[in-house]
């Protein structure tokens, strides 16, 4: 069905991250995937889903160093442990409020998101009980996956068909994978785009790993900020919206580019590694 082209993994929940080689899978996800986030006094959840309070997190860069320890390289060069003080100070410095690293999610933490003006960007009925906050940004608030600092899929996976299929769409946009910051990137070949809507309820052999496939990713405005040297383009999600709108759960058409994935079976992933799909009972 195709290779792993690329595999990333974001160690700090929001930041930009690391292109790896090869990787452990535990039935949490990719190890040391989102195991950190940044968190305000208010018990919001640092995200760049909310870019007018949180979108700064993305000129931060998390990695793993070769101790295992995680660090963050700073908009200015500044390269810390992820547990330093000093990180704490920056970070707050550069979000212009007081904020602290954590690996602990909180209990009641609260994931803010802003409400993108397409079409398919959010159900009707979120946006409907949409508000503008302080910063004067419409937003909805909901919560992380239980016990973690996901959105939702422990996994996310985007295709190369479907990157192709956007840049024909719009010629203009750069349709880079790390915009939709996946954790696999699929080389699918030069078939038709969108293959990935056919996996749902299937389950993907790779390398010793075995995943199944959730549901279509939704997008948020994220992939339309700027990512290292990507520049921001809003015109990147109502491509999106106008090309690719699937049914997702009851929630209705929504703007999906990528599907999650869960844990089956822990192991090794490593790029190159083939991919096959599987039949629910297979």
């Amino acid at each position: 069905m195709g290779t792993v082209a690329a595999l990333y993994r974001y160690p700090v929940k929001s930041m930009l991250g690391e292109a790896v080689h090869s990787v452990a899978v535990t039935e949490s996800g990719l190890a040391g995937d989102r195991a950190w986030a940044v968190l305000d006094e208010t018990g919001a959840v640092g995200s760049a889903k909310h870019p007018r309070k949180w979108g700064a997190l993305l000129r931060c860069r998390s990695r793993v160093d070769d101790a295992g320890r995680v660090r963050v390289v700073l908009p200015d060069g500044v390269d810390l442990p992820v547990q330093d003080p000093e990180l704490r100070l920056r970070l707050s410095k550069l979000l212009d409020r007081q904020v602290f690293v954590s690996a602990e999610v909180p209990e009641h933490g609260r994931l803010e998101r802003a409400v993108p003006e397409y079409e398919g960007g959010v159900p009707d009925a979120v946006r409907e009980s949409a508000v503008v906050d302080a910063t004067g940004e419409t937003v909805t608030t909901g919560g992380v996956a239980r016990g973690t600092f996901f959105d939702y899929g422990r996994v996310h996976l985007v295709t190369t068909a479907a990157l192709a299929r956007m840049r024909e769409v719009y010629p203009a946009g750069d349709f880079d994978a790390r915009r939709f910051r996946p954790n696999l990137v699929v080389d699918t070949g030069a078939g038709p785009g969108f293959p990935e809507d056919a996996w749902p309820g299937s389950r993907l052999r790779v390398g010793e790993a075995l995943f199944s496939v959730a549901v279509p990713t939704p997008r948020c405005v994220v992939p339309t900020l700027g990512h290292d040297e990507l520049p921001p383009d809003p015109g990147i999600m109502r491509a999106v919206a106008r090309e690719h709108r699937v049914p997702v759960f009851d929630l209705g058409r929504l703007s999906c580019l990528g599907v999650y994935l869960e844990v089956l079976e822990a192991g090794t992933v490593q790029v190159g590694d083939a991919i096959t799909v599987q039949a629910p009972d297979a």
